[in-house]
Formats: C-alpha cells, sequence, structure tokens
C-alpha cells in the first residue's frame, strides 16, 4: 500500500468533486469456481483499490459529502475462519492504512442507506460489472437491476476519471515495476521458443515470471501462431519453423497495476524476408505514433498516423491502391487494421474501461461507428500524466477478407488478388508503454524490450 496520507487525499479530493449526497463504493467478493470454499484468485475492484488499497473481499465505503467523513463497512473474521485461515487483520487495523477513521458492520451500512433513501440524499455509485455488487445495491437501495444498470453516477464517474487519468510519481513506480516484469517475461519467451513446442510451453513459463514478483498476470495471456485473431488464448497449436509467435502478455504487481506488452517473432532463428517487410512496416507505423505523442494531440490523431503509415507501406507492396487519405477516410486500412492503436492503463490495463469508454477514453465525445475506428478506446487530447499504450498492427484475416471481397468492398482502394498471397500470413503486432509528459512523452520501463529485426533475432540463437 501507499501512505495512509495518500488514500486520505484521494478521498477528501472525492468528497470535493461530488456536490451532494453519499458516495457508495463497494469493493469485490470472492467468486466461486464450483462451490464456495473453491475461489478464483481474489481480485479487488480497481477504483476501490485506489482510494483505499486493501486487498481483502466483502468491504464497502461510504463518503458522506454533507460531514465530510468516510466510513469502512465489513465484518471481521471470527474464530471459526480463523481456524481454517489463520490470524487475520481487523477491519479497523486495515481502516488505519488507507487514512479511515471510522468502520462499522455490513448490517450498519443497510441502516445508514435507509436513512438517505428516507432524507431523498442522491446516491451515488459507479457502473457494476460483477454480480454480486449488482445484488449487494439492489438490496441496499431497494432499486430494480435495471435501475442500478442505468443509475450509475455520471458526476461520480466524472470525479474517479479525474483523479485516476493522472498517474502520480509513486503510481508510476509501481506501473514500471509491473513494464519491467512483463519485459523480463517477453525476453524470456524471444529466447525460450524452438520448433516442436507448443503455445502452451511458453505461457506456462513466462507467468511463472510474473508470480514470482509476488503479483500476477495483469491479463490472459495471448501467445499464439495464429495473430492475425486479436485476443486469441488458445494455446493448444505446436509450433514449426517459419512462423509467426504473437505474444501479448502483462504482469501485475501485488498492488495491482499493470504491464502491458506485445512482441511478435519468428519460430524459427530469423525472420523470411515477406516477414521483415511487413514486420518494419510495423514498426514504421508504431514509431510514427510515439513520434505524434504530446500533450494537446488527439490520440485519435496518433491512431491516424498509425492508420496512415500503414496504408502507405500497403499500397508499395501493392496490395493498396488509390489515395493514402482518402483510404483511411473510407476505412478501408481496416481491413488490415481492425482495432485501436492504443488505451489507457494503470490499475487496469484497459484502465477505467468498466466506468465507460465515451468519459475515460473521449472525455464526454461520442466515439466513431466506423468498423475499426469503432474499437479505439482512447481519443481524447493528451495531457501530461497519462500512461497509454502504443500498439498498432498488421493483420491478415481470411475470413474478414472473404466478406469484403464478396461484398466488392473498398474496390477502388484493395488489391485483393494481391492480398490473397497473404492468407497464411498471420498478424504482427508490438507495444510499448508511454508516459505523456509536459515535454512530450517517456517509454516506461527501466529494460528494453527487443523492437528492431536484430534485436529479436538476436535472441532467437
Amino acid at each position: 500500500m501507499f501512505s495512509s496520507e495518500t488514500y486520505t487525499k484521494r478521498q477528501q479530493k472525492l468528497l470535493n468533486q461530488v456536490d451532494s449526497g453519499i458516495i457508495l463504493l463497494p469493493g469485490n467478493e470472492e467468486s466461486p469456481m464450483n462451490y464456495t470454499d473453491n475461489q478464483y484468485r481474489f481480485r479487488q475492484d480497481s477504483t476501490f483499490l485506489y482510494f483505499f488499497g486493501i486487498n481483502r473481499p466483502g468491504l464497502v465505503a461510504l463518503l458522506d459529502t454533507h460531514t465530510g467523513s468516510v466510513t469502512l463497512y465489513g465484518d471481521d473474521f471470527t474464530v471459526e475462519d480463523i481456524v481454517w485461515m489463520g490470524k487475520q487483520p481487523t477491519i479497523r487495523d486495515q481502516a488505519v492504512l488507507c487514512g479511515v477513521e471510522k468502520t462499522a458492520g455490513i448490517k450498519d451500512l443497510a441502516d445508514r442507506v435507509k436513512q438517505a433513501l428516507k432524507s431523498k440524499e442522491a446516491i451515488h455509485f459507479l457502473p457494476q460489472y460483477r454480480h454480486h455488487n449488482i445484488l449487494k445495491l439492489m438490496d441496499l437501495t431497494g432499486y430494480s437491476a435495471q435501475e442500478i444498470e442505468n443509475g450509475a453516477s455520471t458526476e461520480l464517474i466524472k470525479a474517479v476519471v479525474s483523479q485516476r487519468n493522472y498517474k502520480t510519481a509513486e503510481e508510476l513506480v509501481e506501473i514500471e515495476k509491473g513494464v519491467d516484469t512483463t519485459i523480463d517475461m517477453h525476453v524470456a519467451a524471444m529466447k525460450m521458443l524452438r520448433p516442436g513446442m507448443s503455445e502452451l510451453d511458453i505461457v506456462v513459463e513466462i507467468e511463472k515470471i510474473a508470480r514470482a514478483t509476488g503479483g500476477d498476470i495483469s491479463f490472459p495471456t495471448i501467445a499464439t501462431i495464429n495473430g492475425q485473431t486479436l485476443h486469441n488464448h488458445y494455446h493448444g497449436n505446436i509450433v514449426k519453423a517459419g512462423q509467426l509467435f504473437l505474444l501479448d502478455c502483462g504482469a501485475e504487481t501485488a498492488m495491482g497495476y499493470a504491464g502491458d506488452l506485445s512482441s511478435t517473432m519468428p519460430v524459427g532463428k530469423t525472420f523470411s524476408p515477406l516477414q521483415k517487410d511487413i514486420y518494419n512496416l510495423t514498426l514504421q507505423s508504431h514509431y510514427a505514433c510515439v513520434d505524434a505523442l504530446k500533450p494537446g494531440v488527439t490520440f485519435k490523431e496518433v491512431h491516424r498516423a498509425a492508420c496512415l503509415a500503414i496504408t502507405e507501406g500497403l499500397k508499395s507492396m501493392g496490395l493498396m491502391k488509390g489515395d493514402p487519405e482518402s483510404a483511411v477516410d473510407a476505412g478501408a486500412h481496416a481491413l488490415f487494421f481492425p482495432c485501436g492503436t492504443g488505451h489507457m492503463m494503470g490499475l487496469d490495463i484497459h484502465d477505467m474501461e468498466n466506468l465507460g469508454e465515451v468519459i475515460v477514453g473521449y472525455g464526454g465525445q461520442p466515439k466513431s461507428t466506423q468498423f475499426g475506428l469503432k474499437s479505439l478506446r482512447l481519443g481524447r487530447t493528451l495531457e501530461p500524466g497519462f500512461v497509454l499504450t502504443i500498439e498498432p498492427g498488421i493483420y491478415f484475416i481470411p475470413e474478414l477478407t472473404d466478406l469484403w471481397r464478396a461484398q466488392k468492398k473498398f474496390m477502388e482502394f484493395l488489391d485483393y488478388d494481391e492480398i490473397d498471397k497473404f492468407r497464411n500470413f498471420g498478424g504482427i503486432r508490438n507495444e510499448e508503454n508511454y508516459l505523456i509528459t509536459t515535454e512530450g512523452k517517456r517509454l516506461l520501463g527501466n529494460k528494453k524490450k527487443p523492437m528492431s529485426i536484430e534485436e529479436v533475432e538476436a535472441l532467437r540463437g
């Protein structure tokens, strides 16, 4: 945990940002795999972690904007629990660590919420993504599930986003721990990968690295020879020389901060000439984005820089044609790049995505509905303190190509005969994490992830 002063400042700032009423911030509950005592790994809600830092199930915080008080509600473990678990800290012990002076049992929370309802105080809560907390809020408020789904407080969402969007120096230390461990995972994979191994062999070894730090993986690992599938979590293939292997993985620190990096490497010792061409084009688009990063620029502009670089490069190779600007405007490039260039990162790999991309990633401005561009999670004007990913890629997706060709889509921009020659190519993505600074940007991590062909091949011996 950070110091109690850090959490107190965050709590008081939140109280000052919300005009009236009470704020309910439920932490997560345990989630059983198949019966109550057999649980999935517990992961605390990220907003609860941000304001309280306590990695314990069954807690709810109530912040009262009228009195300025903060109360942590939860029940201490019983002696019967301790028989199985060992000695545990009390709620009071943990409240002190995050600067909260008042604690009470869960039953008392119901009484306080009833009082708020009776006096017609506003009750603020965030969008919920776990059924336990939806049911908890329903029980406390008497609202229906639909009312909970539609009743999240926009005022509270904006207040939380206005804090969590800007990473402090102590948060950056944690994030870079996660990034450094993630780099170790990628380097290990580059050294380890050999023809005849399974994708799972790589996953098992690199996830050990994440867990050995006391943390865990920050999201399910993508490790695949089918890199054209954007989020491919199948790990059953045997890899062969000549194939490309795409790795997208991350480490989460013990405090919950994430790293998120991608690499593409040859299964053999070297890339083929054609693989080198597409790999270098992907790097060109990557560094076009990096060059564009600075305060005052919208991330939508950064994304467009990637799209133009990819379009111009594929045109030079004969796969696209026509005016690159017009092709990007129309969305023809999305055949090869049907996703976004990056997203915010922090306590979540897609930071605060549960609070809504329109507010988090677009500052309240509407998102595009165009295929490809609609998947851009971040479009807003960049500001110092933002932490984000840069990850443009090039993907050859046979099913999408066949559909568009049958629809005669973008015939003026796409040469389908040439594109068909890449049906079995796969996909390439390389990803780094950046901090927006007052001067421009800074690559995160105290270590270097291999990016160039030469750097990757040097580890493939």
